[in-house]
């Protein structure tokens, strides 16, 4: 029988109920023509790119000819070369929000803004005594807008000059009496986001103050962490809250807001306690387009993907357990999708053919039901055998020079030595120092009680590289006792390609 290892992340409250995990992957689609109707893709890995400070890489925008990227205390250009200049000092140590007119960069820094002017290389605080901080900041027909911090005003800077503020061009968000949590420009539209409403405001052509609300734009669902708004798809995302509750994440449809996170997803989010640092960002790869939900306190970081309309984890892998994604903010430049990293100044290319992040472990795991939703009767079944149906015969070769396999693998290699290793769950066979072939391992355990405790792992190979017909079996699984109930799991850390279509139970049911 096909065991119903597809879909997505799903984890409730109660484990017995739903017990689907899913980290580094991420099902695709196959519309038409393939051996499953989808699959299980392995979430890109860290390439990288270039080392910007001491970071944390705090925001990044492109405009022109360059990438731009606050990190740690420094604003910085960088090229197509991925040469970075440093530029000048922003104040702070959190995130920051960005916008260009073409001309000028606006960096927010909640409170003190900064302008970089592309055409005279000039970096400067903005100094206006009208000027009253911002904490995000978005562009409208040669307008910045931006946010006061802890009050209901939306401000705009003079028209193509964003160092300059008039004292009167400010207007407040007073459908509901919440502060404004942050602005979003979307489609020669602002929305405005407060703690418990949304407003929509247009460009109105007013010589007074140009910006209006937009009749019936109106929203009483807020915004629950500023950094969590990001647009993607035509498009608006948030992290949600509003007077009855907090932690749903909405997708704007037309000016009223659509939930798309799940129970699982917004239980797990409501048990993290302080969600207004949540930050966000949108990337597109494969025609996949993802909503990236940080959680800097509690360590976690979820995707939502609009292909699938599926949820997934992203996680590093530190001491031993998972960790939110290195990533903290994106943006795309010289034909790469760049992240920046949230504890140092590196920043990386999000790439599908690299499975590690920047050499560190990337481990990918998958839990799921062995019975298929409403087949279980409650009598025990003995497990015969589990057939993961994946791309097989996807092992390594790696050449000299030796200092390499040292570096990758902690191996130090003696010249035409013949050794076997077992090392980061892959077997190694060494005919000589200058050729290495590894035999990828997937480790397999099950739980018998819901998924609240877990059997041993029990390793298989996928094949060495070029054993394209090698079978990836579990045998002797044994017999479901207590809730007549099991739950699998299968994880793996080998930097190899993964691709799972399916998986073959066998079982045997017994008279109890």
């Amino acid at each position: 029988m096909k065991t119903p290892i597809l879909g997505s992340s799903y984890v409730a409250r109660s484990v017995n109920a739903a017990d689907n995990r899913m980290v580094n992957l991420f099902p695709e689609i196959v519309p038409e023509g393939g051996k499953e109707p989808a699959f299980l893709n392995r979430a890109p890995g860290l390439r990288l790119l270039a080392t910007l400070g001491g970071g944390p890489v705090r925001g990044m925008w492109q405009f022109g000819n360059y990438g731009y990227a606050v990190s740690g205390d420094t604003l910085y250009r960088v090229d197509t070369s991925w040469n970075a200049t440093a530029l000048g000092t922003v104040s702070g140590s959190g995130p920051v929000s960005m916008a260009d007119n073409g001309t000028q960069l606006f960096i927010a820094a909640n409170p003190d803004g900064y302008i970089y002017n592309a055409s005279t290389g000039v970096f400067a605080q903005i100094t206006d005594p009208d000027y009253p901080g911002a904490v995000t900041v978005g562009y409208l027909d040669g307008y910045f807008v931006f946010n006061e911090p802890n009050s209901q005003k939306i401000w705009i800077t003079s028209l193509l000059d964003g160092t300059s503020v008039d004292p009167l061009d400010f207007a407040s968000a007073e459908g509901n009496p919440d502060n404004v949590t942050a602005i979003l420009s979307n489609f020669r539209e602002i929305w405005v986001f407060g703690t418990n409403s949304i407003e929509v405001w247009y460009d109105s052509g007013s010589s007074d103050f140009p910006l209006q609300r937009i009749q019936g734009a109106y929203n009483e669902l807020g915004c629950a962490a500023a950094f969590s708004v990001a647009k993607m798809d035509n498009g608006v995302f948030w992290l949600g809250q509003d007077a009855r509750g907090r932690g749903m994440v909405y997708r704007a449809n037309g000016y009223t807001g659509q939930r798309i996170s799940t129970h699982a997803v917004e239980w797990h989010i409501q048990s993290y306690g302080d969600i207004s640092d949540a930050i966000a960002y949108t990337y597109q790869q494969d025609g996949h387009s993802f909503y990236v939900l940080t959680f800097p306190s509690a360590d976690r970081t979820w995707v939502y993907d609009v292909a699938t309309s599926a949820w997934h984890e992203r996680a590093g892998w530190t001491d031993s357990a998972f960790a939110r994604h290195r990533s903290n903010c994106r943006m795309s430049f010289n034909n790469e999708i760049v992240v920046g990293d949230y504890e140092n100044g590196n920043i990386y290319a999000f790439d599908l053919e690299v499975y590690a992040d920047n050499g560190s472990t990337q481990k990918w795991l998958r839990s799921w039901r062995a019975l298929p939703t409403g087949q279980n009767n409650l009598k025990r079944t003995t497990h015969h055998s589990l057939q993961l149906d994946c791309e097989t015969g996807v092992g390594l070769n790696i050449y000299d020079p030796p200092e390499y396999a040292e570096t990758v693998l902690g191996l130090l290699l003696a010249e035409d030595e013949d050794i076997i290793i077992t090392e980061s769950g892959a077997e190694l066979t060494v005919t000589s120092a200058a050729r290495l072939t590894t035999s990828p391992q997937v480790m397999l355990r099950w739980s018998d009680d819901g998924g609240h405790t877990w059997s041993n792992e029990h390793w298989t190979s996928v094949g060495r590289i070029g054993e394209y017909g090698h079978r990836a079996f579990w045998r002797r699984l044994g017999m479901t006792l207590k809730l007549r109930d099991r739950v699998y799991e299968i994880s793996a850390t080998d930097p190899v390609k993964t691709a799972i279509m399916g998986a073959e139970l066998i079982i045997s049911p017994t008279r109890a």
